[in-house]
């Protein structure tokens, strides 16, 4: 959490406020949440301001328009006219939230605090992120992205294809669900909507790679595409504190047939669901209904 249909609602409730808007300030309540080019992993609970003293105003985009505000798996890109950006990555309790003042005092995992002059008047952008899995990472050409932060992501996955899907995984002996949560592969799935593709797929989650066919990667690329797509819609999944920049939470977590679900009965045909750790995530099927032949297709 947040996956790809939790941060692309939370670009959709940005756009109207922050396309177009003028960066007057910015302030910067903890450094170590923001680096140079990718983002760097730190353990829970510590702190590293090194080189956060080298960071300028105009790193964060202060003195620019915002142009583009633009989602690739679970990051948000926000271009500026200058030819700089920023990256912001959740990781897994982040937020951006948009607030009409600026709050005094800020609250205790409140990192960064960008001033934004708007179309309908002033505002104030906050990211906040009490177990600091993600960060702001800043881009000197943000046209250039690709090779650049977003160098090692794999094809988004809310566009994926089996063809894609396929290239991904092709002569891995790991299991499926490891594969999902792998960004190279594709991008944006995390553990629920990797659990809820492979659900709609009749797909066990530790299924080998090395058996899916052509045809098996095809539909379950139609799932991954569908379930992300309705969970877009109904503004992600609220599991603990996700909510959009507007402060509004999701409710596809309603919808939910195994993520969160063990020992619960399936929706389809009432057995019991199973659970086990892959990838160090609890992970649910249907035993019955998610059958490893379906890999082939």
């Amino acid at each position: 959490m947040p996956e790809l249909p939790e941060v692309e609602s939370v670009r959709r409730s940005l756009v109207p406020w922050i396309v177009g808007a003028r960066v007057l300030g910015v302030n910067v309540r903890r450094g170590d949440v923001i680096t140079h080019g990718q983002l760097r992993r730190r353990s829970a609970g510590a702190r590293d301001d090194r080189g956060a003293q080298a960071i300028t105003p105009s790193d964060l985009l202060v003195g620019t328009t915002i142009v583009q505000l633009v989602r690739r798996g679970k990051q948000l890109l926000l271009g500026a006219d200058s030819g700089r950006g920023i990256v912001i990555h959740l990781g897994m309790s982040g937020q951006v939230r948009i607030a009409a003042e600026m709050p005094t005092p800020p609250g205790q995992h409140t990192h960064v605090l960008w001033s934004l002059e708007t179309r309908v008047g002033a505002c104030t952008m906050l990211f906040d992120d009490p177990r600091r899995f993600g960060g702001v990472i800043l881009v000197d050409d943000w046209a250039r992205i690709e090779a650049g932060a977003w160098r090692g992501l794999g094809p988004d996955a809310l566009t994926a294809t089996g063809a894609a899907l396929a290239e991904g995984i092709r002569g891995q002996r790991r299991a499926i669900k490891v594969a999902l949560l792998d960004q190279s592969v594709l991008a944006g799935v995390g553990n629920i909507y990797a659990d809820e593709a492979c659900c709609r797929a009749g797909v066990d989650p530790r299924t080998p790679c090395v058996r899916f066919t052509d045809a098996g990667c095809e539909l379950l690329a139609k799932h991954i595409r569908e379930v992300l797509a309705e969970a877009i819609a109904l503004g992600g999944s609220t599991v603990g504190t996700y909510a959009d920049a507007q402060g509004r939470a999701g409710s596809f977590s309603d919808r939910h047939a195994v993520y969160g679900r063990a020992g619960q009965e399936c929706l389809t045909c009432g057995r019991v669901l199973r659970s086990a750790v892959v990838a160090g995530r609890t992970t649910v099927w249907c035993q019955a209904c998610q059958g490893r032949a379906r890999a082939r297709g």
